[in-house]
């Protein structure tokens, strides 16, 4: 276990607790100021771009227009420009699908239009120390039609643990920064010393070279003598499902979902410790604060839910002047309430406002993605399961 160090404290924040948002129970006036979108919202129209999924969990969309899905339990489709849909076959025969764990993380190479680059972070069978189950970023290639993927650098990114009874908080966020550098968001495995702890990669926020999976030379541990933290940004987190990267500033907020209570959005700072530390009365204590106040440096959420929690998934930013008063927007998946929150943040990582989306509160289901895509339309993949899950496509009415 690494001792606790003291981090300086990220730029604060405006914290204000979100509580009470369900649409079916009552609001007070606070509440419901929460969950109103502000008077000059842009109208949405929502499309069913693809259905009949089940837990899909991320989407991106290539520079041709083709969306690229993949679901918990394994596959990729790709939905053509046409609107026609068509399978991309992929070797996942060693792909361990367990609890919250399987083939979940997906983001596109910046360099894809030359490349047909795309990395994926899913649980494998034997991708653990002891040769049990693990977590592994991996590199593939895809042809132009769409119709296969294949591995090119298996694994990227080896060593994340997983909990291999229940795969519960395995992660496994992917995004690029404004660098080109490659983003990994972790969960802790539900063990209570991981978070703290810079000799494991779970819970944790990793940056590495998307051409190599070497730790990026700019990152904050590398003169630890274990290699192992050399890949780490910041610590001390709970399990990191979203990523994104403000456009204009290129800030990179972090989105995890609380315990007991809280919800995070947190600005990522390197070498920040967020403050998890789920070691108590057993082994994994989840009655402690999500920002533990007893950690000396412990870097404040941004953005809270306050109790109760929403339990919040992926995150992104909307950009360009088709959202008009939606501009800058983070968005945050929402799977108890089940819609979309809406966050504005100033460029010091304040809050300014939030509110829910009315057009997909209460109506969809649990949204895992939001993904703003290369079209300036909003991608939402819903988390349901049982077939019932859908690719939607947001965008402003005309």
């Amino acid at each position: 276990m690494t001792p606790r160090a003291a981090r300086p404290a990220a730029l604060l924040t405006g914290l204000v607790l979100l509580a009470g948002c369900s649409s079916g129970s009552s609001t007070s006036d606070a509440d419901a100021a929460a969950i109103s979108a502000p008077a000059d919202a842009p109208a949405l129209d929502v499309e069913v771009v693809l259905d009949g999924l089940d837990h899909p969990w991320d989407v991106a969309q290539a520079p041709d227009g083709t969306l690229l899905v993949d679901q918990r339990a394994g596959g990729f489709t790709a939905v053509r420009p046409d609107g026609s849909t068509q399978q991309v076959a992929a070797d996942l025969d060693d792909l361990w699908a367990e609890g919250e764990t399987g083939l979940m993380g997906l983001v596109l190479d910046p360099g894809f239009a030359d490349s047909r680059r795309f990395y994926t972070c899913m649980g494998v069978a034997d991708g653990g120390a002891d040769g049990g189950p693990g977590i592994e970023v991996t590199a593939w290639t895809v042809d132009e039609g769409w119709t296969a993927a294949t591995r090119v650098a298996d694994p990227l990114v080896g060593g994340i643990p997983v909990n291999a009874d229940s795969g519960r908080h395995g992660g496994c966020r992917l995004r690029f920064d404004g660098d080109g550098r490659l983003l990994i968001g972790t969960g802790d495995n539900a063990l209570g010393t991981n978070p703290q702890d810079l000799s494991t990669l779970a819970g944790k926020l990793l940056r590495v070279d998307p051409a190599s999976g070497q730790p990026s030379a700019d990152n904050p541990f590398l003169e630890l003598t274990d290699p192992t933290s050399h890949a780490i940004v910041g610590y001390g987190h709970r399990n990191v499902q979203g990523i994104a990267v403000q456009p204009g500033t290129g800030a990179v907020y972090t989105a995890e979902q609380g315990s007991q209570v809280d919800d995070e959005v947190n600005l990522a700072t390197d070498g920040g410790n967020y403050g998890w530390d789920p070691v108590g009365q057993g082994e994994y204590d989840e009655s402690v604060p999500m920002t533990d106040p007893e950690i000396p440096g412990a870097i404040e959420a941004v953005w809270s839910s306050g109790d109760p929690t929403i339990a919040v998934s992926g995150i992104t930013f909307l950009d360009g002047e088709q959202w008009g008063a939606y501009d800058g927007l983070l968005l945050l998946g929402v799977q108890k309430d089940t819609g979309v929150l809406a966050l504005r943040l100033a460029d010091d990582g304040s809050l300014v406002e939030q509110f829910r989306i009315p057009e997909l509160e209460g109506t969809y289901g649990r949204v895992r993605t939001p993904q703003l895509g290369s079209d300036g339309a909003l991608y939402l993949t819903t988390d349901n399961g049982e077939g019932a899950d859908q690719l939607l496509r947001v965008t402003p009415a005309s």
